[in-house]
């Protein structure tokens, strides 16, 4: 995402039903795309920082107004200013030893990343040792096709990547993949409900 396109993307999945969107530091002028989806849209949207590598990043993303910070690492310093700054961390682990570090640093969420290399399998063993109330968010492959196999394993949100967006895609390319996306969210969402 650039800012030229922020506003427009970030209307177009906050109409489809998104209400976090996250701003990856190795896109175009990141910050300014944090700031301009801040401003623009409803107090209930949660807009954050991903591939946040270091401390120095937390802080500006910070100051330009984000509220989560994911990244694709276990990286304890970044959780540490993250959670210290009040923002929610969602810290990328690929084994259980790096869930329990973050974990231990403070982090409620755990990106499991990348997804596609853990398995099905291997989360629903991590399910079984993690405190059941740390989010387990599996990033990395996931779409509408596989997002109820997840839920089944024990997820309790996702991130979507390229699934979703990408520079260059029109948005109406872009409603009709978070609709399709949001549907499967809501669908899961309401069997946990009647379970």
């Amino acid at each position: 995402m650039n800012p030229a396109e922020a506003q427009a993307v970030g209307e177009s999945l906050y109409a489809s039903g998104f209400r976090a969107l996250e701003v990856p530091l190795n896109s175009p002028q990141p910050l300014r795309s944090i700031e301009i989806l801040r401003s623009t849209l409803p107090a209930d949207a949660v807009v954050g920082a991903g591939t946040v590598l270091s401390v120095e990043q937390v802080r500006s993303c910070h100051a330009a107004g984000s509220q989560i910070i994911v990244s694709p690492s276990t990286n304890i310093n970044v959780i540490k200013e993250t959670v210290a700054l009040g923002m929610d961390s969602f810290p990328g682990a690929a084994t259980p030893s790096n869930a329990f570090d973050a974990i231990e640093a403070g982090a409620k969420n755990v990106k499991i990343f990348p997804a596609e290399q853990v398995g099905l399998a291997g989360f629903k063993a991590w399910t079984s040792v993690i405190p059941q109330n740390i989010r387990l968010l599996p990033v990395g492959g996931i779409s509408e096709e596989n997002m109820f196999e997840w839920a089944e394993a024990g997820a309790t949100g996702f991130g979507i990547g390229s699934s979703l967006y990408k520079a260059g895609r029109s948005l109406d390319d872009l409603k009709k993949r978070a609709d399709k996306l949001v549907d499967a969210y809501r669908t899961i969402h309401e069997m946990r409900k009647s379970a």
